[in-house]
C-alpha cells in the first residue's frame, strides 16, 4: 500500500532570514519602549497652580439705557417709543458717542391689563419699551452723556459696568505675576521635600481679562465729571490669570 505525503511548501532562505530578523527586532523593541514608560513611572514630578494679577485704571464703560411709553394701540406706543428714542440717540451722537458704540439690546411692545378680583382681565392699552447698549470710550464725559441722554427722554440707565478697551497689556503683567507666584511655590515645595527642580515639563494658562462687575471692588478712582453732570466714579479694575506647570524633580 503506497503512502502519500503532501508536500509543504518552501520558504526561500532569504525570505527566511528576513522573518527571523523582524521577530528580532520587535522583541528588542517591547523591552526598549517598556524601559522608557518604566522610566517616567519612576520620575518625580510637582502639579501646581498659581494665579496672578494686575490693577488697572478702566477706560471704558457700558450702559444700558431706554424709552418706556404708553398708547392706547400698539402702533401709537411704538410710533411714540421710536419718536423719543430718536431724540435719545441724537442726544447720545451729540455727546461724541459713535454709531459703532451704540446698539439696540431690546424692543418690545406688549399689552397692557387692568385686573379686578372676579372679573376678566381689561386690555387698558399698550406699553412699548426699547433698550440700547451704548459703550463710552472717554470716561470724563460719562456723567454728562448720561445726563444728556435723561434730558432728551431716556426713562431708565442702569446696568453700568467698567472694562478695557485693550487688556493685553494688563494681561501680560498679570502672566508675568502669575509665573513669579508659581516658580515660588515650586521652589518652596521643592526645598521642603529634599528636591531640586529638573526641568518644566509643562505649562499651562487659565481664565484671561473679565469684565468688572458693576461695582468697583478696590480703591475709588479720581471722580471723573462736570461741574453739573452725575458723578460716575469708574474705581479700579482687576485683571486674573490663572495657570499651571508640571515639574520634575530630583533628590
Amino acid at each position: 500500500m503506497t503512502a502519500l505525503t503532501a508536500a509543504r511548501p518552501s520558504i526561500p532562505l532569504a525570505a527566511s532570514f528576513a522573518l527571523a530578523a523582524a521577530l528580532l527586532a520587535t522583541a528588542a523593541a517591547l523591552p526598549a519602549k517598556a524601559q522608557t514608560a518604566d522610566a517616567a513611572f519612576r520620575a518625580t514630578t510637582l502639579n501646581l497652580s498659581a494665579f496672578g494679577e494686575s490693577k488697572v485704571t478702566p477706560d471704558l464703560a457700558t450702559i444700558t439705557l431706554g424709552v418706556q411709553t404708553d398708547g392706547p394701540t400698539a402702533a401709537q406706543a411704538l410710533s411714540a417709543n421710536a419718536a423719543q428714542m430718536t431724540k435719545v440717540v441724537a442726544a447720545l451722537k451729540k455727546a461724541g458717542i459713535a454709531e459703532r458704540d451704540i446698539q439696540t439690546s431690546t424692543l418690545n411692545v406688549n399689552p397692557q391689563y387692568v385686573y379686578v378680583e372676579n372679573k376678566p382681565p381689561r386690555l387698558n392699552g399698550y406699553q412699548a419699551s426699547n433698550q440700547v447698549t451704548i459703550q463710552v470710550r472717554d470716561l470724563a464725559k460719562l456723567g454728562q452723556t448720561v445726563d444728556a441722554t435723561v434730558n432728551a427722554g431716556a426713562t431708565n440707565v442702569g446696568g453700568i459696568s467698567f472694562g478695557l478697551q485693550d487688556p493685553q497689556a494688563a494681561e501680560d503683567a498679570a502672566r508675568l505675576d502669575a509665573v513669579k507666584a508659581l516658580q515660588a511655590k515650586a521652589d518652596l515645595y521643592a526645598r521642603a521635600t529634599g528636591y531640586r527642580i529638573v526641568r518644566l515639563v509643562s505649562l499651562g494658562e487659565g481664565s484671561g481679562y473679565t469684565p468688572a462687575p458693576p461695582m468697583p471692588m478696590y480703591a475709588m478712582a479720581k471722580m471723573e465729571r462736570a461741574a453739573d453732570s452725575s458723578p460716575v466714579s469708574a474705581g479700579e479694575l482687576k485683571v486674573r490669570v490663572d495657570v499651571s506647570a508640571t515639574y520634575e524633580l530630583v533628590k
